[in-house]
């Protein structure tokens, strides 16, 4: 058995998606020239923008995530975002979505621990006492919970 994959085990194949593409520019061209408007993108390409920017969610450095799903919309949207700028004549789609798709991912990332930040910096700027509120009684700081909460935020505003 040999290793790695062979051609058919790819799930996107790089011969067609750039037939795919070169067939949707000309389409925008034809339609741009008759005043028509612009034509949708083909279901092919979405599928391959799909198919490429979940697998790459699945790399080690992007699989933990909880917004995992928001990532790859953001790949996807920057993608359908950033279709005409791709060279047809240069000829890797796999590879130029793919790079699109990884910094959408790092954008998003970059936004999320932003939010994180703020929620850790408001909740550290109140009382605990007065966030944490269980059966409308006011935690006593005895529950496991709310001291594990309170600890990793003072943890996470001393080391940052």
């Amino acid at each position: 058995m040999s290793k790695g994959r062979s051609r058919s085990d790819h799930y996107v194949n790089n011969k067609e998606f750039l037939q795919a593409l070169s067939d949707y520019r000309y389409m925008v061209n034809q339609a741009k020239e008759a005043g028509n408007p612009r034509p949708c993108i083909p279901r092919y390409i979405g599928e391959c923008f799909l198919k490429i920017a979940t697998h790459l969610s699945y790399k080690p450095n992007f699989v933990n995530y909880m917004f995992r799903e928001d990532m790859i919309c953001d790949g996807v949207e920057n993608c359908v975002q950033y279709i005409d700028n791709f060279d047809i004549n240069r000829g890797n789609p796999f590879a130029y979505f793919t790079q699109i798709i990884y910094y959408a991912f790092l954008r998003r990332i970059q936004k999320e621990k932003k939010q994180l930040d703020i929620k850790s910096k408001i909740l550290e700027q109140s009382n605990f006492d007065e966030v944490f509120v269980s059966d409308g009684n006011i935690l006593d700081g005895s529950d496991s919970e709310y001291n594990g909460i309170k600890n990793a935020i003072h943890y996470r505003m001393i080391h940052n």
